[in-house]
């Protein structure tokens, strides 16, 4: 049964570029949201390039300070240091290049985009998706952070890098890889990515599009209906924690379940009236 009363549907989507993952054709991910939703869906540069034109080494000091420096402890913000500034700030100027091996706090990264974006883009109206190679995170009740693929909220952000890194790999990949450890051995990671190959989702996979377009959706009904996922692994509004979920979700699964089926079309139906 739906609500469509309580529905937030938006008159516009603009969904934001990662030039460092240049295998992810955003444009097709948005011709499938406005084809799903029928809601007009536009595709913009890097977020960063489109609004962060002004002090960039003070966007590049916020980003910094954005950083996950415990991953057993809430977000709190410390100064950053020199080092990690020109860090941020090397990439704000090269965009193309990936963003290597950081985890940032989700909510604050969110809310520094959030206030980037000029005020007249800033209103319910107006939906965002932002696509990055940063890894984003969010401390949680288990007492410690969680990587995650998408973080569902204005702007929602999709983390290229967190389609790899977020949901685990199969358990015995995390077994070979300790035993070459404890060997003391180079772990031989192309080795691995070839005995599991098809297993899970690598950076600059084919693959990667079409697993992001489940993730956006998931971003754009938590922002009309409040609820981004969904209890069966074959829907591809389903919260995948494994690899092998995610991949049967978006990729081997019957596209959506009934509830969702059915959401999907009165939401439809609720933008083109």
């Amino acid at each position: 049964m739906t609500v469509s009363h309580l529905w937030n549907i938006p008159g516009r989507l603009v969904l934001y570029r990662d030039e460092s993952t240049p295998r992810l054709d955003v444009g097709e991910i948005a011709a499938y949201l406005q084809e799903t939703l029928g809601i007009p869906t536009e595709t913009k540069q890097d977020f960063l390039k489109e609004y962060g034109r002004g002090d960039l080494r003070r966007i590049a000091e916020r980003i910094a300070e954005a950083r996950v420096r415990n991953v057993d402890k809430p977000f709190e913000i410390e100064e950053a240091a020199y080092g990690e500034i020109a860090f941020e700030l090397r990439f704000l100027e090269g965009p193309a290049k990936k963003v290597p091996g950081v985890l940032y706090d989700g909510l604050r990264l969110e809310k520094l985009l959030r206030e980037l974006l000029p005020r007249k883009m800033r209103t319910s109206r107006v939906q965002h998706i932002v696509f990055t190679s940063r890894m984003i995170g969010t401390f949680e009740r288990d007492g410690r952070y969680h990587a995650h693929v998408n973080l569902c909220g204005y702007p929602s952000i999709i983390s290229t890098s967190g389609a790899v890194e977020a949901p685990a790999k199969p358990r015995e990949y995390y077994v070979m890889k300790q035993r070459f450890m404890q060997a003391g051995d180079a772990v031989p990671f192309e080795l691995l990515k070839e005995r599991f190959s098809g297993q899970f989702i690598d950076y600059d996979d084919p693959r990667m599009t079409e697993v992001l377009k489940g993730y956006a959706l998931q971003c754009m009904v938590h922002s009309i209906a409040g609820e981004p996922f969904c209890g069966n692994r074959k829907c591809r509004l389903f919260d995948a924690h494994w690899q092998s979920e995610l991949i049967e979700a978006q990729l081997h699964g019957d596209r959506f379940c009934k509830k969702h089926t059915e959401m999907l079309t009165a939401m439809k139906r609720a933008a083109g009236s």
